[in-house]
């Protein structure tokens, strides 16, 4: 073997070594269709227990899986149909828990304001800003994008109204501590703080705290492509950890800076 060979062995190994856990072929990773249609890297399914980044708050985290881009545009359009506080190219869009980026790549398709992910671990962070450098030069982002690498606690929501995406990211603990920093934040501008809340296991933190009118609750389908490529690629993981069903439960949540009971389901 030369030495150019042995390089670039050594540089294979090396990134193959870095990979998480649910990222290789390895642990059963199969591409989403689409990543391969638009050539970015969001696929893949890392225990909540794998992603370490030596924060405190490793300890909430979930799991990263790409959310279904049928179930965020669904989702969307019934957030639109709750008429906003403001146009939608007032908002800015922000994904705690981003990940690898694909529904920051979603979102930017829409004249959002602005599209921001928020992500903890700095391997998928890195891997994130590369798709969404992917996603400008082939010209499909209409909203300007950015990645912050950084615990979602410490993070400021930008200024002007905001719709929040969560794909369940992170533990109820995190969730209490952001509502009542946004309580805080959000005090005097009703109206200008939605939250799109997809696989809502902890929806009871939004439930209990004064301020959030639930606008939406229920089952949200993904489309028939979707639905057959997630049930694929969760069947494929070795130790079964994880199941796929034909909808995510969902919930669409509002900021109203009054005590009121359970809003409307739609």
């Amino acid at each position: 073997m030369t030495d150019d060979e042995q390089e670039t062995v050594g540089k294979t190994a090396r990134k193959r070594a870095r990979l998480l856990p649910g990222l290789a072929v390895k642990d059963g990773l199969m591409r989403h269709p689409f990543d391969l249609e638009f050539g970015v890297r969001t696929s893949g399914l890392v225990a909540g227990r794998n992603l370490k980044s030596g924060h405190r708050n490793d300890r909430h985290n979930t799991a990263y899986y790409g959310v279904s881009p049928s179930v965020l545009q669904g989702m969307v359009v019934r957030w639109r149909r709750t008429k906003p506080a403001a146009p939608i190219d007032e908002f800015t869009f922000v994904d705690l828990g981003a990940g690898m980026g694909r529904a920051v790549l979603l979102a930017s398709e829409l004249p959002f304001r602005a599209v921001v992910g928020v992500e903890l671990n700095p391997a998928l962070a890195r891997i994130g800003r590369r798709n969404m450098a992917l996603w400008r030069k082939a010209g499909r982002a209409l909203a300007p994008m950015r990645m912050a690498c950084r615990d979602v606690t410490e993070f400021a929501l930008p200024a002007g109204p905001c719709v929040v995406f969560l794909f369940n990211p992170f533990g109820a603990p995190v969730l209490k501590r952001l509502l009542t920093v946004w309580s805080e934040d959000f005090a005097g501008r009703e109206g200008q703080l939605d939250i799109l809340y997809v696989n809502n296991e902890q929806e009871h933190a939004l439930e209990m705290h004064a301020g959030f009118s639930r606008l939406f609750a229920g089952q949200v389908r993904r489309s028939r492509a979707d639905a057959i490529a997630d049930h694929r690629i969760l069947a494929n993981q070795p130790d079964g950890e994880y199941a796929s069903s034909n909808w995510e439960d969902c919930s669409i949540y509002r900021w109203t800076g009054r005590r009121q009971g359970i809003g409307t389901r739609e």
